[in-house]
Order: C-alpha cells, then structure tokens, then sequence
C-alpha cells in the first residue's frame, strides 16, 4: 500500500488494482485521447465522463474515479481549458418565465454572418461606442433625439440635409466658410 495526500489534504491509502478517488494532473492533451499523473506519480489515461462538454488543458487539476485500468474524470478541480457547447442545426436558448444574461469576465463577442435583433425597447450603456460600417441606414418613425457635449462631423464628398422646416440656433457665432454661399 502507499500512502498519499488527497487533494483536500488527508492522507489517504491506495493500493495497486484498488478503486481510487483522486486528483490528477494533466500532462498531455492530444488527439488520442488525456494523460494524467496521479497523486500516487502513477501515469493514466482516463475517459472525459462529465455531465457537460470539456476540453482540458495541460496542467488542469481533474478529479478521477478508477479501478485497475480503467479510470474516468468525473470532476474538474481547477482547469485553465476551455469549454464548448456544440450543436449542429439550429438552437434555441429560452428562459421560459424569467430573464436570459451573458456574462463574461473578461467580454462578449457575438460572432456571425448575420445578427438581427428584433425587440420592444433597447437600451445600450456604454463609456465609450465605436461603430465602423461600410454603409449605414437608419430610418427612424417618429422622433429622433441626440444631447451631445460636443458634436464633430467629417464627410468626405458631398454632405446633405433635407427637412419640411429648418432652424439653426446658436447662443454665440454660427459661421459659414465655404467659396461660395448660395442662399435662396
């Protein structure tokens, strides 16, 4: 028999064919298939039997259920790999009843050929916004609205505005530059 410590610090007995519940390390990730290294320094490659997908990374702390040579990670410890949900067709993801958040840490990204986002009211909060397209259309119902500290506006070519009614109001200068100004 050879005495170890567990993973939470006690010491703990295992001996060679007896069923074992363990930490392990992981130290090779490849195609055909994990290796892991005991508490024991015991080299094993375990079957992934987790209730979600997982894709370990080298140096990952898994936790292995095994028996002689058989061994499966039925936990994960501490990982640094990644996590994926696939799925092929279409998918929904619905909460029935209740609100739908994404959060990530360190961001979002949505990526995709196309993204429509179809709702009653939007609300965007952010420091700071930077859009870039090669060409943008906004049609606008009723009232549009824009409070602004400051506004700056470059257009290269040709830059227009039409409207039933006009009024331009400044409490201090309004000037026109241009090299000719028509008016009428």
């Amino acid at each position: 028999m050879t005495a170890l410590r567990s993973f939470t610090g006690h010491e703990v007995l295992a001996s060679p064919g007896a069923r074992s519940l363990l930490p392990a390390t992981v130290t090779r990730v490849s195609v055909a298939g994990l290796e892991v290294r005991l508490p024991t320094g015991e080299t094993v490659s375990p079957k992934l039997a987790l209730a979600f997908p997982f894709t370990p990374a080298v140096g990952d702390t898994l936790l292995v259920i095994g028996q002689g040579e058989r061994h499966y990670v039925i936990g994960v410890i501490e990982s640094t790999g990644r996590t994926e949900l696939r799925f092929r067709g279409d998918v929904e993801l619905r909460a029935v009843d209740g609100t739908l958040e994404l959060h990530g840490e360190n961001g979002v990204t949505l990526t995709g050929p196309q993204l429509d986002i179809k709702t009653k009211h939007l609300t965007v909060l952010a420091e700071r916004v930077t859009e870039a397209f090669g060409s943008l259309f906004t049609r606008v119902k009723s009232l549009m609205s824009v409070h602004a500290g400051a506004s700056d506006t470059v257009v290269r070519g040709e830059w227009s505005a039409r409207a039933e009614r006009t009024a331009l109001t400044s409490e201090d200068v309004i000037s026109i530059n241009g090299k000719e100004v028509h008016l009428g």
